[in-house]
């Protein structure tokens, strides 16, 4: 289920709560067959963002499908887009949106950077991330 609109996210879009700006990406994520769909609380980690998600697209096809339903529902709310990075390829993309960063990949591409154990060590990329 995804977030109907801006009053639903506490106000102007500077003022958009991170948890919801991760419920919509996650929404946008889930509604369009996004696979090994994880997250990172980063807010005592790091200060990049609050938020991280990762997740698998079947194809470079996918991928870029997957960023794009992103920007158009991180833009229904209202949240601010910072830059979405590597739609050349369509291996690996990264959509900044301030308090939330997903990083979409292909399957292989995924295993190959294991970008999940920078956060957590303990993380089995090919157990969670099929």
């Amino acid at each position: 289920m995804r977030p109907a609109d801006l009053s639903e996210a506490g106000g102007t879009a500077n003022e958009i709560d991170p948890a919801f700006v991760l419920e919509t990406v996650q929404g946008a994520l889930d509604d369009n067959k996004a696979e090994g769909i994880v997250s990172f609380d980063l807010r005592n980690r790091t200060s990049v963002s609050d938020h991280m998600v990762i997740c698998s697209g079947r194809s470079t096809t996918h991928v870029g499908a997957l960023a794009e339903y992103i920007r158009q529902d991180l833009k229904k709310i209202g949240a601010d887009i910072v830059a979405i990075t590597g739609t050349g390829q369509g291996d690996w993309i990264c959509v900044d949106a301030n308090s939330v960063v997903v990083h979409i990949f292909r399957p292989e591409v995924r295993a190959y950077y294991q970008l999940e154990k920078m956060w957590d060590p303990k993380f089995d990329v090919n157990a969670d991330a099929a």
